[in-house]
């Protein structure tokens, strides 16, 4: 018996057995039963999954997914005009186009939206392709032999400032590789395109997958919900993510608030039309939408893409790029014989992504192999991607004001397998990995941002509110204080300038000695209740945050609510769309502030330790946009006054900077401590503190 078809039985016998556990979620149905397009119990899909293995397996070999092809279209040798990086040398680029396959019937895969009824080729495989590109020091043996794999976020290369580099989607000049964080260390660096929202130009990455259509070769159509945020005044035309079934604009709504608390006002049919089928304007034509505003768009659409092949097509590249030699038609792998550790990186949607990925199963390969050793999330929170529905919007990022009525945030939230009282089931982002063995090590890194708007401490909380404690190969860390990053023009107050990027390379570095030395990685820092330092953004007095002159609080807090989708929602498919805004709460909670407003939890970096401002995660908007609406995902910086005098007359009860540090030779000496309790922490590393201290000396504080 081949190795493969044993882990299949593996597999198969652990689901089974473990079915009353794992099958009470949706990620966990067979897409047998959706294809059916009955509704199906548990217990009969448990059945029905182990009898179509078992029959299988004994009447034909499993077909073999991967990437059956890459086309390279470019190569630069070197790039980044020949600079060498240390003793790794000089890097290359390598551009291209990878053409994949997957079986529908494999049991890795059947968990995928709509798999079932996606055409397929003569061999009976469907089809994938997407974009790739590639950066690897020229002489691979000069490199480390480790893999960092970054998911795009949209189609965008968004790693710059972890790196220390920019150069945005097509990196090339000596300036784009900047301190070039990573080359320095020997790593090659991939990207491969996985999100159908992902739109073509600027060196996006996309992907091309295909459309699931009902059995008779028809179209499938079902409801569909667009929402557009406007923060400008000149916005005309909005595009839709799928064709309509009907341009009949009765079978569809507009409708409009300014709050997002505000009742809804319906746009009559005489207010808007389609401009085609892709597009709706408003009339007469030339109407802007107004600024300010929120817009809901209800239809009913056709032909969904089958969306989470994305996630299947990660797992095959990576795969290909670890373990093959060549594609089917010779054409060699640029890494081949040379991935000895690979890394998955997410960056917010990218993350969101990952922690997709993890818990639908696609960190094992075909082979039983773990696809990433480690994986590090930075501002994901506590939810995964809208990707494995029908009518997928992966491009979608819940917030206070924004994109809530999407399957973005449900359960599972944490990573180790719990029981939700509020749904009524039990499951974790862990399950299928720890079923099959492969589950990463990961680093879960939060900004405040993600506690404040998308309910980041379900992360290591269970569903009533209590402390869990570190899964054995996770750990978690808030970076204190910090936004998540956007535009601030709606926002009232300046944006958070504190930099998460110093203490994501520390981190970094920490996983990797982890997955390789076996080094136990720095302790989890996130708000407890246990500690108090997990508390409720309301009452203000109880979470800590000073009355400053000129500041608004008003506690505004995103809640996860338990949203009804339908009687569907299970099976992946949305009948109640958009639903309401309502049902069980699960609670969450953000870090207490002290005096200051800074947060008392999580990685203080030197900004918060020896502070200027108060740092927030969190802020507000502005008039004209929707006045006291959450900010997305914007802090602030609120400075403090420079003298006792100046403070004293506007009434802020915050110290002033000369009452703090008293003279500039003093507050370098703070930044300098800070930074170097940070490094022994292992939190930053020894060319980032040296940044942080020339920094403090060239300041003009108390000059």
């Amino acid at each position: 018996m081949s190795f493969p078809a044993f882990r299949w039985i593996l597999f198969t016998f652990n689901a089974f057995t473990m079915g009353g556990m794992l099958m009470s979620h949706r990620k966990n149905t067979p897409s047998s039963a959706i294809a059916l397009g009955g509704a199906t119990t548990p217990g009969v899909l448990r059945n029905l999954g182990l009898a179509l293995a078992v029959a299988t397996f004994f009447q034909a070999p499993m077909a073999e997914a991967r990437i059956t092809r890459i086309q390279v279209t470019s190569i630069q040798s070197p790039t980044f005009e020949g600079l060498s990086f240390g003793s790794v040398g000089p890097y290359e680029k390598i551009r291209g186009r990878a053409f994949g396959e997957v079986d529908s019937g494999n049991p890795q895969n059947t968990i995928i939206m709509d798999i079932g009824l996606a055409p397929r080729n003569q061999s009976g495989m469907i089809m994938y392709s997407m974009d790739f590109y590639i950066l690897k020091p020229v002489q691979l043996a000069k490199g480390n032999h480790k893999l960092f794999y970054e998911v795009n976020n949209r189609g965008n290369k968004v790693f710059g400032g972890f790196n220390n580099s920019g150069g945005g989607n097509d990196p090339t000049t000596a300036e784009d590789a900047g301190g070039g964080f990573l080359m320095n260390r020997g790593y090659s660096i991939a990207w491969s395109g996985w999100d159908i929202s992902a739109t073509q130009g600027d060196n996006r990455l996309t992907i091309t997958v295909p459309i699931a259509t009902n059995p008779d070769g028809s179209s499938i159509v079902g409801p569909s919900f667009e929402e557009f945020v406007i923060d400008n005044s000149t916005t005309i035309t909005r595009p839709l993510s799928y064709r309509p079934a009907t341009l009949d604009k009765s079978q569809a709504s507009l409708n409009v608030r300014e709050h997002f608390s505000d009742p809804r006002t319906p746009i009559p049919e005489s207010g808007w039309e389609y401009v085609d089928e892709v597009t709706i304007r408003l009339l007469p034509d030339g109407t802007a939408f107004q600024q300010g505003s929120i817009y809901e768009f209800t239809y009913v659409a056709k032909d969904p893409l089958v969306a989470a092949l994305g996630l299947a097509a990660t797992r095959d590249f990576v795969a290909f790029l670890r373990h093959a030699e060549t594609d089917d038609l010779g054409t060699a792998n640029p890494l081949a014989g040379d991935v000895q550790v690979a890394y998955g990186f997410g960056l917010s949607q990218s993350g969101r992504c990952l922690r997709d990925f993890l818990g639908l199963g696609f960190n094992e390969d075909e082979n039983g192999q773990r696809v990433f050793d480690g994986i590090n999330n930075y501002v994901s929170g506590a939810a995964g991607v809208n990707i494995n529905f029908r009518f997928a919007q992966p491009a979608r990022t819940e917030r206070n004001r924004r994109d809530r009525f999407y399957p973005e945030s449900f359960f599972p939230f944490a990573n180790q397998v719990i029981f939700d009282p509020i749904s009524a089931k039990t499951d974790g982002r862990l399950g299928r990995c720890l079923a099959t063995d492969t589950c990463p090590k990961v680093f879960e890194i939060n900004s405040a941002n993600e506690y404040w708007v998308k309910a980041g401490s379900l992360l290591h909380m269970d569903t009533s509110g209590n402390d869990l404690p570190d899964p054995p190969k996770v750990r978690f860390y808030l970076l204190s204080t910090l936004q998540h990053g956007g535009d601030p023009t709606p926002c009232q107050q300046p944006q958070n300038p504190v930099s998460a990027n110093p203490t994501l390379r520390a981190l970094f570095v920490s996983l990797d000695e982890w997955v390789t030395l076996g080094t136990r990685p720095p302790r989890s820092q996130v708000p407890k209740r246990s500690n108090g330092t997990a508390v409720p953004p309301l009452p203000q007095e109880a979470l800590g945050f000073p009355n400053i002159p000129g500041v608004t609080y008003n506690g505004l807090f995103t809640t996860r609510y338990l949203l009804d989708f339908g009687p569907l929602f299970d099976q992946g498919i949305l009948t109640n769309y958009p639903p309401p805004l309502e049902g069980p709460v699960y609670p969450a909670f953000v870090s207490r502030t002290d005096r200051d407003g800074n947060e008392v939890a999580g990685i203080r970096l030197p900004e918060i330790q020896v502070p200027l401002a108060t740092y927030t995660g969190w802020s507000l908007r502005r008039a004209g946009f929707g006045e006291n609406d959450g900010c997305e995902g914007m802090g602030q910086k609120i400075p403090f006054k420079n003298t006792r005098a100046e403070r004293l007359a506007a009434g802020d009860p915050r110290r002033s900077i000369e009452e703090r540090y008293h003279t500039h030779r003093r507050y370098v000496r703070e930044v300098e401590q800070a930074a170097r309790r940070l490094e022994r922490q292992r939190l930053l590393l020894e060319e980032d503190v040296e940044r942080y201290i020339k920094d403090a000396e060239a300041s003009d504080v108390l000059r």
